[in-house]
């Protein structure tokens, strides 16, 4: 279970977070949203929502094969260390393919994502552009990916899934320092790029955004201290600093990242322009907002459940923050549209489909 967990869970939670790509990709489509020329995508390359879905149905399919084939050769009395070896291979299978260089799977669409994501990473060395702090943004949704990632190349590596003994890595000093490192890591990027934005562009909104992160770091590293020492001076800390980072980034989702909350709006509390018709759907989103930000709670709270009761908590909570991420990814993508649109913001030559001929 230990060896299995975290490597299905990250490709489940991966193929979620493709599918409500591919549903973002399909709303913006349908309500005139320009993302390739907000992300600067080149039209003839750029991933549509069909190809997002395939993708996603094919990297569920190939997981739920695996699995299938891991339960059947264990209930077969197939060694364990053979069996084990399978989430392993579906590991690295997946990574093969993403860096393989030949023109083939999407090759324009891997190879951007890996150059947007060593932008991330060198932050802020890299001029920030929008696609690269979009996807930041999808980071510090994935922190439990990333984390099970660590798991899995402590399994693996170690040979923890020879043995079975699972407390080499769980219980080791470095293992415990870098689940901050990892945890804190997208924050940091992220952090880094508003710093970057700030001094390109001088624009002290960069700096407030960056303390956004800095508490959401903060915040992140008072529950997994609670984690190991659950008294009460570390329950006031994490109470404290979670709501304090709750707060501010709610204030940065609705009226930075949205552009809603304008009581001055023609559309009270909304904002003058809206892509959708129905106001109710922007108020239905707000709250939907609150609630998925402030599923921490948990973290805080001691349920007497077993070890496979704790994994479901947990990929559920995970699932919870990537449904919330992908539902932020629309409003986030419709204002800057509509800042683009009316503050003529970006503009850019677009080619037309036509020969140029001499006027003689």
């Amino acid at each position: 279970m230990e060896a299995v967990y975290p490597v299905f869970s990250v490709f489940a939670l991966l193929s979620l977070h493709l599918f409500l790509y591919g549903c973002n990709l399909l709303m913006w489509k349908n309500t005139r949203i320009n993302y390739n020329f907000i992300f600067e995508f080149a039209p003839n390359t750029a991933l549509k929502y069909r190809d997002a879905f395939l993708i996603c149905t094919t990297l569920l399919t190939s997981v739920v094969g695996a699995l299938v084939v891991h339960l059947l050769l264990s209930a077969a009395a197939f060694p364990p260390t053979h069996v084990d070896t399978i989430p392993g291979i579906l590991l690295l299978v997946f990574i093969t393919l993403l860096v393989c260089p030949f023109d083939i799977l999407y090759r324009s669409t891997r190879y951007c994502f890996l150059r947007i994501v060593r932008n991330i990473i060198c932050s802020p060395l890299y001029k920030v552009l929008m696609v690269d702090f979009f996807m930041a943004d999808q980071l510090t949704s994935q922190i439990p990916l990333l984390r099970h990632l660590e798991s899995t190349t402590c399994y693996f590596l170690s040979g923890s899934f020879k043995t079975h003994q699972y407390s080499t890595c769980k219980n080791g000093q470095l293992y415990r320092q870098l689940v901050y490192v990892i945890s804190f890591s997208p924050y940091y990027w992220r952090a880094l790029q508003c710093a970057r934005r700030w001094f390109d562009e001088s624009d002290l909104n960069h700096l407030a955004n960056m303390g956004k992160y800095v508490s959401a770091m903060v915040a992140a590293g008072a529950r997994l201290t609670y984690a190991t020492q659950s008294n009460s001076l570390w329950f006031g800390i994490v109470l404290v600093t979670s709501v304090v980072a709750t707060i501010y980034q709610l204030y940065w989702d609705f009226v930075k990242d949205w552009g809603l909350l304008n009581p001055n709006s023609k559309n009270p509390w909304l904002r003058d322009e809206l892509i959708l018709k129905k106001k109710s759907i922007y108020f239905i989103s707000i709250a939907l907002n609150v609630v998925l930000r402030v599923a921490w709670i948990e973290s805080i709270m001691r349920f007497q459940i077993n070890p496979v009761q704790s994994h479901l908590l947990d990929f559920f909570l995970a699932s919870l923050e990537v449904i919330r991420r992908g539902h932020w990814n629309f409003y986030r993508l419709e204002n800057e549209h509509l800042n683009n649109v009316g503050k003529f913001r970006a503009v850019k030559t677009v080619p037309l489909p036509f020969r140029e001929t001499d006027s003689d």
